[in-house]
């Protein structure tokens, strides 16, 4: 079970650096594997080509990477917490309805690109073994890798996350120090700095703008350094950005300087990266390149759980099982995503075969999410920061440098960004029609005063000839003030069928915007007999509401409000716990409603998405409790117009006349 934890107090130290190294940078890190490549492609190489390319890379690290993440998005945090999601649930506080799309959009291309991320970068990792071995396996490898990477995830990353920060910090002074060496030997690539070569490659350049869409694959990673905000801390993050961000600029600049000495031809299938390295080290240099490569995607998989997992507990995600395969702080392990996950990667390796191939694919999505992020930074920066000069600056700065790169990710749809875009719109589809039905569930459901249904309550408990359905009769309740109750539960308690019990609970879950917040209230309706319980849980602590119940029931049997011992006279001499029946309602559009076109898609969908989810009583944990689970109609649109006529009943005096014709 992940423990409750807060960025703001991880403090800065070294091993917190080493740490951030292995879980953060591993997508942004190993992006020097495939970027000059990308650029490169088969076109001549030419100085122009070259230093802009470089000095197109390092300020887009520098702008979208350092400025925007590092500095911007970290000062976006929600007590110590960060992510799109976390984001939204540091807006939605200002009751502006729409922050909801730009969550949505931002989690389903963060999921999309999930599916090219491990295989891009574990397939660019191998390929340097074909510049010895031309007919060298990639594909099967990477498969294989694949395969072994998801079918450890249900066994928890204890053992081996340890050794992520020293692998990565290897990895990073290795190109660090190889893109020195070329540096040192062509110091004139150094002035590729100035921002005038990348201005000359997008203006001046045959199709230079278009570009953009390859070298935006340096900073597919950035999201991670705000996504990952909560286990690494603020400035464990900074400083490791700062360490980095040289190693990766020292070896942009060494494969621009590399790539000097090659003008006039083309690239041959020689590899940028791989030619900065001697050819003695090469197998090493392999070897760590892939190690870094399965960290990368370790991180990007995990990250992609705790997305889903705070999906989930928005309510934008379906119920789906989440497993804590160790004790390790937060890991969790969502076993439907892991093999859609794993199915989809190995799709993409199978699919495209090679890297330069997957490189159409990727950032199509991902310049996406950056967008929704800059999105909701800017109005968080305008409500909550109160500063119109900074979020003008930040909206014209970022609107149009982002934009700039998804018109210039275009050309890559049909290369392949069609895998991304389809994969994302799926997941926006699914989190839109549950969102959606929320809504048209919210604004049908009615509510009812409680306290006049006390009364009958306490008649129901003292009746004797209604046969007794349990001693505790638990209720999950849309409500959340024990004022008003759901007219459902009333509904199922007298009008369905009669449901006699000695003590009604009334449970009402409700996901705050504090990450992990854990805590409760009680309501007493009826002393000892009737109880309204208001559970506040973060999107990102532990929602298991069976066990958190638990904890409800002997805090206050402590304190003498309620009798845990059974209320059976032969069960009670034995000192036998109280029995309790759990009643799940589903809300089902009436037959007798007359509903749009549009409301009956996005119910004939959710009924899909539900049949295909985990069950609202796996998800709160009571799969092996007393579970009575009921369908409830609620009306979701005016009730459906019928017309009948009542035919007038005659006489036999009049049958018979009718007989005769002596009536009409």
């Amino acid at each position: 079970m992940g423990q409750v934890h807060d960025s703001r107090t991880i403090r800065l130290t070294a091993a917190g650096v080493l740490v951030s190294l292995g879980i953060i940078y591993g997508d942004i890190g190993t992006s020097p594997l495939y970027v000059f490549k990308a650029i490169i492609g088969t076109r001549q190489i030419s100085e122009d080509l070259v230093l802009g390319g470089v000095s197109c890379v390092f300020w887009t690290l520098t702008l979208l990477t350092s400025f925007k993440y590092i500095y911007l998005a970290l000062n976006a945090d929600n007590k110590g917490e960060g992510g799109i999601f976390a984001l939204y649930a540091l807006v939605r506080r200002y009751k502006a309805a729409w922050v909801i799309f730009p969550a949505i959009i931002g989690c389903a291309s963060l999921i999309a690109d999930g599916f090219i991320t491990p295989a891009i970068s574990i397939t660019s990792a191998i390929e340097g073994a074909t510049l010895n071995y031309p007919n060298f396996p990639v594909v099967p490898i990477a498969i294989g890798i694949l395969v072994l990477l998801f079918f450890f995830q249900q066994f928890g990353t204890n053992i081996v996350g340890k050794t992520f920060g020293p692998i990565m910090l290897i990895w990073f002074v290795m190109i660090g120090g190889l893109g020195l060496v070329q540096v040192l030997d062509n110091l004139t690539v150094l002035k590729a700095i100035n921002p005038i070569y990348a201005w000359d490659l997008l203006i001046k350049y045959p199709d230079g703008f278009w570009l953009l869409g390859e070298v935006f694959l340096c900073t597919t990673g950035a999201e991670a350094l705000y996504s990952d905000l909560g286990h690494c801390g603020k400035g464990n993050i900074r400083v490791g950005w700062g360490f980095v961000k040289i190693a990766l600029i020292l070896n942009y600049f060494g494969q621009a300087a590399w790539l000097l000495s090659e003008q006039g031809h083309t690239l041959g299938g020689k590899i940028p990266f791989y030619a900065l390295v001697p050819e003695q080290f090469l197998i090493f240099s392999i070897v760590i390149a892939t190690m870094a490569a399965v960290i990368a995607s370790q991180a990007l998989i995990s990250g992609t759980f705790t997305l889903v997992n705070e999906a989930m507990k928005l309510k934008l995600w379906p119920s789906t099982r989440v497993r804590y395969p160790s004790q390790q702080k937060g890991q969790i392990y969502v076993p439907a995503i892991n093999w859609i996950l794993m199915i989809g990667t190995i799709a993409v390796v199978y699919i495209f075969k090679g890297s330069s191939a997957m490189e159409g694919a990727y950032g199509l999505a991902i310049i996406l999410n950056m967008l929704m992020t800059t999105t909701l930074l800017v109005f968080y920066f305008s409500t909550a920061k109160h500063s119109r000069i900074r979020t003008l600056g930040i909206a014209v700065v970022f609107f149009s440098l982002e934009f700039l790169f998804l018109v210039s990710n275009f050309h890559k749809f049909e290369q392949g960004g069609w895998f991304t875009y389809s994969i994302a719109v799926i997941f926006f589809m699914m989190m839109f029609v549950l969102l959606k039905a929320r809504h048209l569930r919210d604004r049908h459901t009615e509510f009812v005063d409680l306290k006049h249904y006390v009364p009958l309550i306490q008649d129901l408990q003292n009746d004797n000839s209604v046969p007794k359905e349990s001693t505790n009769l638990v209720y999950m309740a849309v409500a959340d003030s024990k004022r008003y109750i759901d007219s459902n539960i009333i509904y199922s308690i007298f009008k369905k069928k009669p449901k006699r019990a000695d003590v009604y609970w009334f449970v009402h879950v409700d996901t705050v915007d504090s990450p992990y917040t854990s805590k409760y209230s009680v309501d007493t309706i009826i002393p000892k007999k009737c109880f309204f319980i208001r559970i506040k849980l973060g999107f990102k602590a532990d929602h298991r509401v069976n066990l958190l119940f638990n904890k409800i029931l002997h805090d206050m049997a402590e304190t003498s409000e309620i009798d845990l011992t059974s209320h059976y006279d032969s069960l009670q001499r034995h000192s036998l716990p109280a029995d309790f029946k759990f009643v799940i309602l589903h809300s089902l559009a009436s037959v007798d409603s007359e509903i749009s076109t549009f409301d009956n898609l996005v119910i004939q969908g959710y009924r899909f998405i539900k049949k295909h989810s985990l069950s609202t009583e796996e998800m709160y944990g009571l799969e092996l409790a007393n579970v009575e689970v009921e369908n409830v109609p609620i009306m979701v649109g005016p009730p459906a117009k019928v017309r009948i006529k009542r035919e007038k009943e005659e006489s036999e005096r009049e049958k018979e006349l009718r007989y005769h014709g002596h009536l009409n």
